[in-house]
């Protein structure tokens, strides 16, 4: 009986190979041939799991959410251990690699890789990593993001067309205040704080700058956004103003 119970654990082990976790890495520059992306194309040492398709790739590059990589390489029984912490993985098809030419060569012939979305967003919407996508176009709008991350989690100042390349004029801070809120505004200062409702005039995220009306007074004033239904004058809105602008340009 003993017996019959290790040969069928040990059959168990053999049935799932996930549980023997293969170590992988992932692979320094990930490409695809023919449209597909898996396993294989993203690891180095997958084995037999490379043949796991993860998503399909509609135009130049897609994104994917690293944490879903993960998740999917352990069912098909690999070990990425992600040390470096990454959040996204862009996956380039082999065609969009070009030749081995200068880079200044190529935009001189106005081939450029640039961020696009890839689907239209309405005003408002937050972008998420499976909203963009490298593309190569004729030109980049001049303040172009260089990476992702620089756009996703923002929302959208306006409608946004897919294929468009992004402008980072196109986002801003998500709104926590929108027009006709109600909203206690607070002065700080030292050991003095005062605080008012107001109505907002205007919808704002953390950080931006927006117009409420004194309800008592019904005085128009400006303020900065610190969250939902709450915003700042005086001293604390400059530096909250101030940091904002330090982390736009950061971008």
């Amino acid at each position: 009986m003993k017996r019959l119970l290790i040969l069928a654990a040990a059959a168990a082990l053999l049935a799932h190979p996930a549980l023997a976790g293969q170590a992988v890495t992932l692979k320094a520059e990930t490409i695809d041939h023919d449209g597909i992306v898996t396993l294989g194309d993203l690891f180095d040492g997958a084995g037999a799991a490379g043949k796991t398709p993860l998503a399909a790739r509609p135009g130049a590059s897609v994104i994917l959410d690293a944490a879903a990589v993960q998740a999917a390489a352990r069912r098909a029984g690999l070990d990425w251990a992600n040390a470096e912490g990454l959040r996204k993985i862009v996956v380039r098809g082999a065609a969009s690699m070009g030749s081995a030419a200068p880079a200044s060569a190529v935009a001189a012939r106005g081939n450029v890789e640039v961020l696009t979305y890839a689907r239209s967003l309405s005003a408002g919407e937050v972008v998420r990593p499976e909203d963009l996508i490298w593309a190569r176009a004729a030109a980049a709008p001049n303040d172009a993001p260089r990476d992702a991350d620089a756009v996703i989690g923002l929302a959208a100042r306006r409608p946004l067309r897919a294929g468009a390349a992004v402008s980072s004029r196109d986002v801003s801070a998500p709104a926590v205040i929108k027009t006709g809120d109600m909203v206690t505004v607070v002065y700080r200062d030292g050991g003095i704080s005062l605080s008012l409702q107001a109505k907002a005039l205007g919808g704002a995220g953390i950080g931006e700058t927006l117009s409420v009306q004194n309800l008592s007074s019904k005085k128009t004033l400006q303020a900065v956004a610190t969250g939902p239904g709450e915003a700042a004058v005086g001293p604390a809105a400059e530096a909250l103003k101030a940091a904002a602008r330090q982390q736009y340009a950061l971008r």
